[in-house]
């Protein structure tokens, strides 16, 4: 199994997600089709899942700095 993708951790990667550790969608560079095959894939243990996910929720969430040229969190 693989290790997990944040960084300095040693557990299994047991979660599969298009995040990466920094919380942003990483393009594969290759002609792709589908959001599948357009984005790179990331292992993350439960806990480091958990805390990226509750980290881009909350940057979702937020309503300070939100205007009609606000980036979403996975832009690139």
């Amino acid at each position: 199994m693989p290790t997990c993708g944040y960084p300095e951790c040693k557990e299994d990667g047991v979660q599969i997600s298009r995040l990466s550790p920094e919380g942003f969608l990483v393009a594969t560079g290759s002609k792709a089709y589908s959001f599948r095959e357009a984005y790179r894939r990331f292992h993350y243990c439960e806990e480091h899942h958990d805390e990226l996910m509750t980290s881009v929720w909350n940057r979702v969430r937020k309503s300070e700095d939100k205007d009609d040229d606000h980036v979403a969190p996975t832009a690139i």
